[in-house]
């Protein structure tokens, strides 16, 4: 019996044989992800096949990151979304909290545009049923309400508005036709949504 290695000494014998393979499975998702979006991006209806050839890993290394198809499309909107999301602390140190928030809504209009070819892809992942229950991981909720707070506080945007009522106030960028002169109907939308968060909502230009 006192020569019965316990389960975990192994392991402790031999540390840098674990390392690598947590080191090669965060590698194998991180190449899953950036073929997804190479891969949807050209079109939003390619196959799982095609995305794990891309991303040089076997069908069974794909499922065991991503159970399905739906798995992958909601990482890859959080992922993609983190990006701009992680922006709203960053315009909060050097800018006023309105104003923040209204230069975050370009960036989020940029990347809403710039994404267009994989949104119905991932949009239909978000809305699907079974994602309901994660709604509060949004990134893009969570930036807007670190940004939706600081300007309460300064008494720049309504009390009564919510993180919901942003998101929804904002969800119109998603059906503006990137092909299209999208620039400055994003931008008179987003001067709508910010006139209508303003406690003191800015007069219209006098003709």
């Amino acid at each position: 019996m006192g020569g019965e290695a316990r389960p975990d000494e192994g392991a402790r014998a031999h540390p840098a044989k674990r390392a690598p393979r947590r080191s090669d499975a965060r590698q194998n998702r991180e190449r899953i992800l950036a073929a997804a979006l190479t891969e949807l991006t050209r079109s939003p209806d390619a196959p799982v096949s095609a995305i794990a050839r891309r991303a040089g890993v076997g069908q069974g290394t794909f499922y065991r990151n991503f159970p399905d198809r739906q798995a992958l499309l909601l990482e890859l909107y959080r992922h993609e979304l983190e990006q701009v999301a992680d922006g709203a602390a960053e315009l909060l140190r050097t800018r006023p909290p309105d104003l923040a928030l209204r230069e975050w809504l370009d960036r989020l209009a940029r990347f809403a545009m710039a994404k267009a070819g994989i949104a119905a892809a991932m949009q239909q992942a978000v809305h699907a049923p079974a994602a309901s229950a994660k709604s509060g991981c949004d990134p893009v909720a969570s930036g807007a309400g670190l940004l939706l707070r600081a300007a309460q506080e300064t008494g720049a945007v309504r009390a009564d508005v919510t993180v919901d009522d942003f998101t929804l106030a904002i969800a119109g960028l998603w059906h503006i036709d990137p092909r299209s002169d999208w620039q400055p109907r994003a931008a008179r939308l987003l001067d709508l949504v910010m006139d209508a968060l303003r406690t003191h909502p800015e007069s219209p230009p006098r003709r």
